[in-house]
């Protein structure tokens, strides 16, 4: 009984539903304690040994933070010391001063969608969050509106790096799919781009002019200190003003890294460069360049000297401790719905469905993302249930199969996601508001690049 389909899928939804009770119970459980004694329980109820459920806690929140915990903190640290020195300021007032409050939104899906083509999801919201903060809070003040703001410029940021993250190579989803059903790169980075900007319109500013008014999220006072340095404007009056130019160029070189890397896999993945490249542009490594050239530049040209430096890093750590813990508490979530047996399970149970190869791919890829708590899980296992059913279709066709297993990886992202609990404690929201939010435009994502590639698919079959 503990190993049929129909109870780990019940054993599923049953761990959820304890999760949000938890969370939202009387006690007002800490999300992190939430996803701690959550693991623990779903573990025990899979029939997993109890000897072994403190290792699998573990290996799930050690993994996670050892990828995006490092991460977090780097980001965390580079967007304090651009607020702190006023950078981040310069960069805000210039969007706003050059752009009327309408078009901010879409300002901020341009700058997303150029970011997302180098960087995974976490990392490019990382380095974005001081921005949005920033233009967040100066439209606030700058059109009277409060609650409406943070919204409408956080979700298209979303929805572009969600939709690069999954449709489009070199990132790794989209490349095991690529990899699995030996599709042409190139044309999965062409055909991507075609699905992916009408889904981002859609899914982005479009969705945050309706949802915003309707959840009205306004982060804490710490938040907005933290990324803005609103409590530091007066000691800022001390320091001397940062040229724009280098406060885009600081937000940049972590970008830039990541590009190079991505240029050379596409360009010449076989050259003496790559292994150089595959380092600058390992995100750890491109967000440390990213926090010592802020320190040495903005340091040197505002005057803040080392021990405010000092200060706004450490500051920045105890106001983000919290939510990287959360993030690891939902790495062990995560390891223990996979070791369950959950996803073995769907796969099971889908492997031998008779469906078009887009739709298929799509279904298992987010079904088993949704119940595993990983897009890998989901790309992965959908790619090796359609490759044996590829045949003789063209090469277009399989790079847009690709696009659609990689949507529907990212769909459904919700609270057994690492990346659902980083937005949320970003930002400050409860879970509905992230539910309506954050999981909502991914799963919008996945749905209209799922429509846009099966549209492009009638002209290739």
């Amino acid at each position: 009984m503990i190993g049929s389909t129909a109870y780990l899928v019940t054993l599923l939804f049953a761990s959820i539903a304890l999760l949000i009770l938890l969370i939202n119970w009387k006690t007002k459980l800490h999300p992190f304690l939430a996803l701690l004694i959550t693991s623990a329980v779903t573990a025990l109820a899979a029939g997993e040994e109890i000897a072994k459920i403190p290792e699998t806690i573990a290996a799930g929140a050690g993994d996670t933070l050892g990828e995006t915990g490092v991460v977090v903190a780097l980001g965390a640290m580079l967007g304090r010391l651009l607020a702190d020195s006023g950078a981040i300021q310069r960069i805000a007032n210039l969007v706003i001063e050059h752009s009327s409050p309408k078009a901010a939104p879409w300002i901020m899906t341009g700058v997303a969608f150029i970011i997302g083509i180098p960087m995974f999801f976490e990392v490019g919201l990382v380095v974005l969050i001081p921005v949005i903060y920033a233009v967040a809070s100066q439209l606030e003040k700058k059109t009277g509106q409060k609650k409406l703001w943070y919204l409408r410029i956080l979700v298209p940021a979303i929805a572009a790096l969600a939709c690069l993250h999954g449709m489009v190579p070199p990132h790794p989803g989209p490349l095991i799919a690529v990899s699995g059903l030996d599709a042409n790169v190139g044309m999965t980075i062409g055909l991507g781009l075609v699905c992916a900007i009408p889904t981002v319109i859609l899914a982005g500013p479009v969705y945050a002019r309706w949802i915003a008014p309707r959840v009205k999220l306004e982060p804490t006072a710490d938040l907005i200190d933290q990324y803005t340095g609103a409590r530091a404007e007066v000691d800022q009056k001390e320091l001397r003003t940062i040229p724009v130019w280098l406060a885009f160029v600081t937000v940049l070189v972590p970008v830039v890294l990541m590009l190079v890397h991505t240029v050379v896999q596409l360009v010449a993945p076989e050259s003496s460069f790559e292994p150089i490249a595959e380092v600058i542009g390992n995100p750890i490594i491109a967000m440390l360049a990213g926090v010592v050239f802020a320190a040495i530049a903005l340091g040197w040209t505002s005057g803040m000297g080392g021990e405010r430096i000092r200060s706004s890093f450490g500051d920045s750590l105890k106001s983000i401790a919290g939510v990287i813990l959360i993030i690891g508490g939902g790495g062990a979530f995560n390891e223990v719905l996979k070791d369950s047996g959950i996803g073995d399970a769907v796969v099971g149970a889908t492997s031998h469905l008779e469906m078009n190869l887009i739709l298929l791919g799509w279904f298992i890829g987010i079904l088993l993302s949704f119940a595993t708590g990983s897009a890998t899980v989901g790309i992965t296992s959908a790619t090796g249930i359609v490759a044996p059913l590829i045949g003789d279709h063209s090469g277009a066709y399989v790079s847009l199969v690709v696009i659609a297993i990689g949507s529907g990886s990212i769909g459904l992202n919700w609270v057994n996601h690492a990346g659902f609990w980083f937005v949320k404690e970003s930002f400050g929201m409860t879970i509905g508001q992230a539910t309506k939010t954050h999981m909502m435009v991914q799963t919008l994502v996945s749905v209209f690049g799922l429509i846009f590639a099966f549209l492009l698919s009638l002209l290739f079959v």
